[in-house]
């Protein structure tokens, strides 16, 4: 396993040892974390690039209305699951 040398802020190094957190195991979760999210909005580009090829790109009335859509939506209360 390759290493890697990380510096972390004072006050964020002292709360990972005063609880007790497996700093690497974070790190390691983190990063893959961070590497999903960036090839998920890759793959949401293409996405959007083929449809506009396919379909055309949306007029202004579409965009003012996809945004407010999406607004409503992000205003929603998020659901309990389980």
């Amino acid at each position: 396993m390759a290493r890697m040398q990380v510096y972390l802020p004072d006050g964020l190094y002292e709360q990972v040892k005063a609880r007790g957190l497996p700093a690497s195991e974070l790190l390691q979760k983190a990063v893959r974390a961070e590497l999903r999210r960036l090839d998920l909005l890759a793959e949401t580009d293409r996405y959007v690039a083929d449809l506009i090829a396919e379909v055309g790109a949306p007029i202004a009335a579409q965009r003012t209305r996809a945004a407010a859509v999406a607004q409503r939506l992000a205003r929603r209360p998020t659901r309990q699951v389980g």
